[in-house]
C-alpha cells in the first residue's frame, strides 16, 4: 500500500505560476459547483464534466462536457479532448445512507471512475475530494497519520478511489469533514439548510446526540482545493472545521438563531436514526496544513459563527429539494433518501 503522506516525485505543474491553467472538474453537484466557480474566479479555464448538465447555479456559464466516469474510453476521450493541466475529482454518490444501501453501485462509480481517470492522466495533477468516513470514528478526531478503517460503504469506496489515484504519483486526496452551506436553488440539501427549513416551519427535528462532526463551510473547501491544486503536494491533507460539535447542539444553535423553539430538536441515539451508518466521530484535524505555504491565511470558519452569518443573510427558507437526482454518478442524492436524511 502506498503511504499517502510520503513525499513523491512532484506532479506536473497544473499551470503557469500564479494561475491554475486549464482545469477539469469531474462532478456536477453542490460541492463541485462551488469548486469550479472558485477556480474560474482565479482565471482558470474550467470545464465541468458529468453525465448530465449541471443544474447548480455555481456552474452557470462554465464549459460543460458529458462523460460517464465508469466508461474507460469516455474518460480517455474527455482528457484527450480537453487536455487539462489538472483534474479535480468530485465524482460519485455522496449520500452516505444511499451508499450503504447500494454498496456495490457506490464502489463501482467511485473506484471505477478513479481507475479510469488514473489510466488517462498521463502525469497530470489530480486532486480527489475524499471523506472523514475512511476512519472508524473511535477517536475524537483523526489526523493524516491515523490508520484508515472505513466506517461504512461510502468510506470504503472513497478509500479505494484514493489508492487508485495515489498509484499515479501525482495525486492529492483532500479529506473533508461534513460540508455545509446555503443553497437557494434547493439542489443539494445539507444539515444546515434542512434544519433551518424544518425548524422555521415549527416541526420537530430528530437528530443524534451521540454523533460529532467538525463541519466545514463549502467556501472553505473550494478555497483549499484551489490552493492545493496549484501545489506539488501529494498524499493526503485533512480539512475539518475548528469546532467539534454534535448534531443536536448544532441543531439547537440553528433553532435559537431562527427564533424557533429549541425544544423542537429531539435528541435520539445515532443507531436509531438514519445516521446509524455514520461513524460516532466524523471529525478531522490536519497535521500537515500548518507546514504548507499554499494554505497560509486560509483558516476554516467556526461552524457556529458561520451558521449565524448564513442565517442572518438568508432570513427566509432555502428552496425545497426540487430536481430528480436519478443518477448517483453525478454526486446527487437519490430521490428517496433526499427526503430522509442529510449527509
Amino acid at each position: 500500500m502506498i503511504d499517502p503522506d510520503r513525499p513523491t516525485t512532484p506532479a506536473r505543474s497544473p499551470g503557469p505560476p500564479g494561475g491554475p491553467g486549464r482545469v477539469l472538474v469531474l462532478g456536477a453537484g453542490y460541492l463541485a459547483g462551488h469548486i469550479a466557480r472558485r477556480l474560474a474566479a482565479t482565471g482558470a479555464a474550467v470545464t465541468v464534466s458529468s453525465r448530465r448538465p449541471p443544474a447548480t447555479p455555481e456552474t452557470g456559464g462554465l464549459r460543460w462536457r458529458p462523460v460517464d466516469v465508469a466508461a474507460p474510453a469516455a474518460v480517455r476521450e474527455l482528457l484527450g479532448a480537453e487536455r487539462p493541466d489538472a483534474v479535480v475529482a468530485v465524482h460519485g454518490p455522496s449520500d452516505i445512507t444511499w451508499c450503504e444501501d447500494h454498496a456495490d453501485a457506490a464502489l463501482a462509480v467511485h473506484l471505477g471512475g478513479a481507475r479510469n481517470l488514473a489510466a488517462a492522466l498521463d502525469g497530470r495533477r489530480v486532486l480527489l475530494i475524499s471523506t472523514d468516513n475512511v476512519f472508524p470514528g473511535h477517536a475524537d478526531s483523526c489526523g493524516e497519520s491515523a490508520p484508515c478503517a472505513p466506517a461504512n460503504a461510502y468510506g470504503r469506496a472513497k478509500l479505494a478511489a484514493e489508492q487508485a489515484l495515489f498509484a499515479t504519483g501525482a495525486a492529492l486526496a483532500l479529506r473533508v469533514s461534513l460540508v455545509y452551506g446555503w443553497d437557494d436553488a434547493g439542489l443539494r440539501p445539507n444539515f444546515l439548510t434542512t434544519a433551518a427549513r424544518t425548524l422555521r416551519r415549527g416541526e420537530p427535528l430528530r437528530v443524534p446526540d451521540d454523533h460529532w462532526n467538525t463541519p466545514v463551510l463549502v467556501d472553505d473547501v473550494a478555497a483549499w482545493t484551489t490552493a492545493l491544486l496549484g501545489s506539488p503536494h501529494t498524499g493526503t491533507v485533512h480539512l475539518g472545521g475548528p469546532r467539534r460539535v454534535s448534531r443536536v447542539d448544532w441543531a439547537r444553535h440553528i433553532a435559537r438563531l431562527t427564533g424557533a423553539d429549541p425544544g423542537l430538536v429531539v435528541p435520539a441515539p445515532r443507531d436509531s436514526t438514519l445516521y446509524a451508518c455514520r461513524p460516532r466521530n466524523a471529525c478531522l484535524h490536519s497535521e500537515r496544513a500548518a507546514r504548507l505555504p499554499e494554505l497560509r491565511g486560509l483558516r476554516p470558519l467556526d461552524v457556529l459563527d458561520a451558521t449565524r452569518t448564513l442565517l442572518s443573510a438568508n432570513p427566509t427558507d432555502p428552496a425545497p429539494f426540487t430536481i430528480d437526482p436519478a443518477d448517483p454518478a453525478d454526486s446527487t442524492r437519490p430521490a428517496d433518501s433526499a427526503r430522509k436524511a442529510t449527509t
